[in-house]
């Protein structure tokens, strides 16, 4: 099977007559990409940053986004809620979201042990999953928000990029915690964000930060606050997707 890596640029190329069936491609950039006459039966594409920017993507001459928004709003309440612009609007949002994982971290108990340490196809475990949350948490409110030096917890999970952009890993263990561990871990760190938004002011939203993944950059108070409600839904989301691709095998 040939294999694509970062170094092997593909920009404006061609593809016609080509069998692209079961291509899998992470990481990914096909911003802009043009596909005419093909067959996507079945073709599964998963574009977190697709709903940000007013970013567009047609299928037959369709712009689905709206639908798709509409869609995950429905299938997860509250979810809507994560651009809230004010205190309350806020505080509403991070309740709805810890109902949600409360329930799904329910879900997750109730299944054979060993569950949450499963991967599907090769994405994180329910529990890498939280773990990565915990470094989420650190990055934005920690690092960004609250200007701690060194807020990661030993147990976060760095996604991909964190890993191949030269930052230092040394803060994370190289030991596998325990699921009990990573619970403790994630709880402190909901509580965290809790215990912030309980006594953040709107003058509060609107100071300036260093963007923690590009420090010559500014942002503000709020949208580091987004940027943390974005992360918790979408691998919320991811969580829910691999729970049921777990249960469905379970039933075979």
């Amino acid at each position: 099977m040939a294999a694509f890596s970062q170094s092997d640029d593909l920009q404006g190329a061609q593809f016609v007559d080509v069998n692209l069936r079961g291509a899998r491609f992470v990481r990914s950039d096909l911003s802009g990409a043009v596909m005419r006459g093909v067959d996507v039966a079945g073709a599964d594409i998963d574009a977190p940053w697709l709903l940000e920017g007013g970013n567009v993507l047609r299928v037959n001459g369709v712009d689905v986004v709206p639908f798709v928004e509409a869609e995950l709003n429905r299938r997860f309440p509250g979810r809507a809620e994560k651009r809230a612009g004010d205190p309350d609007g806020l505080r509403a949002a991070w309740a709805a979201l810890e109902r949600t994982w409360s329930a799904t971290l329910e879900r997750a108990a109730a299944m054979p042990a060993g569950t949450v340490e499963i991967s599907v196809d090769g994405e994180w475990s329910f529990a890498q999953t939280l773990r990565h949350l915990v470094m989420a948490t650190d990055t934005w409110l920690g690092r960004a928000i609250l200007e701690i030096e060194q807020p990661y917890h030993p147990i976060g999970q760095p996604h991909a990029e964190y890993e191949t952009d030269g930052y230092d890993l040394a803060v994370f263990s190289a030991a596998v915690p325990s699921y009990a561990e990573v619970l403790e871990a994630r709880a402190g760190r909901v509580a965290m964000v809790r215990d912030f938004l309980a006594a953040v002011t709107p003058a509060d939203l609107s100071l300036a930060r260093k963007n923690p993944w590009g420090p010559e950059h500014q942002v503000t108070v709020l949208s580091c606050l987004h940027t943390i409600l974005e992360e918790e839904w979408e691998h919320h989301r991811y969580a829910v997707r691999d729970l049921q691709a777990i249960e469905a095998r379970s039933h075979l």
